[in-house]
């Protein structure tokens, strides 16, 4: 019988109560409709990168969800070389937010990252109550795994300027829905950070008081 492991991955933080979640960041962009989104993708795509950085600091685990594109023979390795060496349109953005060694990745069919994935199970594993969303596009896949992780009881936070829709209006209605439906944290991610860090030092003074009490 297999037991349970208490570390899936040597070198990447296993457990944390927030995640970040980067939804179809590694993306061809190559659709109709691209025309506003590829405008803003190179801005979009730094704002992500800041997010991503400020989570890796503070050891928050970062899970790339991203579509297989219907190539049910793919792994994640795979649609990074299609978008990349294919050249397609959203090369500079998935170059921009290439993963590191010490991120998840899960693949999934359709538009919800819960949908058919193991993700329910790892982030079990890592003791996540809280999702930090941001990726492509705002008013499909970010918000089908808004819908899906709202009905699983995680807080849900979706820095207003770290996700993208084929136009501003689809993006803005996708995020008014998410606030007064899902009750999502959309202030900017700057905003975000700051609290992340915040919330990083508190929780490093509380565990730091038992130790000075036994001193005195």
């Amino acid at each position: 019988m297999t037991s349970e492991s208490n570390d899936l991955h040597g070198m990447v933080p296993d457990h944390h109560d927030t995640a970040v979640l980067l939804i179809d960041v590694i993306n061809h962009l190559d659709f109709e409709g691209n025309e506003e989104l590829l405008k803003i993708a190179e801005k979009l795509g730094k704002q992500i990168a800041s997010l991503k950085e400020a989570a890796r600091k503070l050891g928050i685990p970062i899970v790339y969800v991203n579509d297989n594109f219907g190539k049910w023979k793919s792994d994640f390795r795979n649609v990074i070389e299609n978008v990349i060496e294919e050249n397609k349109p959203g090369k500079p953005l998935a170059k921009l937010l290439l993963p590191t060694e010490d991120d998840y990745f899960v693949l999934k069919p359709k538009h919800s990252a819960f949908y058919c994935t193991p993700l329910d199970i790892l982030l079990n594993h890592l003791g996540t109550e809280t999702l930090i969303l941001a990726g492509i596009a705002g008013n499909i896949c970010v918000l089908f795994t808004a819908n899906d992780a709202y009905m699983r009881n995680y807080k849900i936070i979706v820095p207003k300027d770290c996700i993208g829709s084929n136009t501003s209006a689809e993006n803005n209605a996708a995020l008014e829905q998410m606030e007064n439906i899902l009750k999502a944290d959309i202030r900017p991610v700057a905003e975000i950070i700051k609290d992340l860090k915040r919330s990083a030092l508190r929780k490093n003074s509380n565990q730091e008081k038992p130790d000075e009490i036994i001193r005195k």
